[in-house]
């Protein structure tokens, strides 16, 4: 009955999952990142109800009017270690495939200013913090809800600042915890190249995931253009596709970052906008969206919601 539900509610209309990490076991300080047998039961109901396309192929589709009624891609954001060590076996193990979208400047050891906060609060000894002078305020660190309550509001705080000052801010932070040493999260340039042989697609997601409209143009251009071409010449092969950083529409990337991708040679992007794709949505602006739910109805019902969703405003 629900893969009817999702024949008839997703006619012309494709279902694009945006997630992040897989994790070995589940993590109190990242709840929105689901453990790996969370993740294999969701791709499984998934798999139920849905045809799973290499989003490449599925935007052709679309566009030519012959994509399936039942048509989803799943995509991952960033390029974490997980997404090849945890999260690519499972979906191959189903026989599903998804799409990578790597910032490739943090290939090598790097560390993203999100998960550099994170791992500081973790490792921070002192029961609460003092960051009143940086305008981010005193938080208490006594348990994990405490902490992941700091995390929250520390990135709100310093996701769109311009990226020197952020930055400067994140030094701040890391050094009001005791100066922990940063981690290293994401993939290597190997297993970039490993997820492209378990028949894995890989797209472009800028150097070092600038908000773009916090940066120049000329940097926005570069951002865009030099991870093409670092990822074209790990994997002897084109990329095609471009998700936007942050990804909402208007507030993180504008009509001019549109271009630029379009201008660089992409033939899809993807927001972080919600709702499902029709033949009237921009090719370079493609909606994305996960439920968080843990039943497999609620689920079920949040993603036929999603189908049904008019698509936000886009630029």
């Amino acid at each position: 009955m629900l893969r009817l539900a999702f024949s008839i509610a997703g006619r012309s209309r494709l279902s694009i999952l945006i997630f992040h990490r897989v994790l070995r076991e589940a993590d109190s300080l990242l709840p929105g990142e689901p453990d790996a047998a969370a993740f294999e039961q969701r791709m499984r109901w998934v798999r139920g109800w849905c045809e799973v396309l290499p989003l490449a192929d599925a935007v052709e589709r679309l566009y030519a009017g012959r994509l399936p009624s039942t048509a989803l891609c799943i995509t991952f954001d960033d390029g974490y270690a997980d997404n090849a060590e945890v999260a690519a076996p499972i979906l191959k193990k189903l026989g599903l495939t998804a799409t990578f979208f790597v910032s490739t400047g943090f290939l090598e050891s790097g560390c993203m200013f999100n998960d550099r906060v994170i791992e500081a609060i973790r490792a921070c000894r002192s029961q609460e913090i003092d960051l009143s002078g940086l305008g981010l305020g005193r938080h208490a660190l006594e348990d994990a809800d405490q902490r992941r309550n700091a995390i929250d509001a520390l990135l709100a705080g310093i996701k769109h600042k311009l990226p020197a000052e952020r930055q400067r801010a994140v030094d701040e932070i890391v050094q009001a915890c005791g100066g922990p040493p940063a981690p290293a999260p994401m993939m290597r340039p190997e297993q970039v190249r490993m997820l492209r042989a378990m028949g894995m697609d890989v797209g472009a997601h800028t150097v070092h995931h600038p908000i773009l409209t916090r940066v120049g143009i000329d940097e926005a251009r570069r951002e865009i253009a030099d991870s093409k071409a670092y990822l074209e010449d790990l994997l002897r092969s084109p990329v095609t596709t471009f998700a936007y950083p942050n990804g909402m529409p208007g507030r993180d990337y504008a009509a001019e970052h549109v271009a630029l991708v379009r201008d660089c040679g992409f033939a899809a992007a993807v927001s972080t906008g919600w709702g499902a794709a029709s033949s009237a949505t921009d090719r370079f602006q493609l909606p994305r969206f996960t439920p968080w739910d843990r039943t497999r109805t609620r689920y079920a019902a949040r993603l036929l919601a999603n189908l049904r969703r008019t698509e936000q405003a886009v630029y």
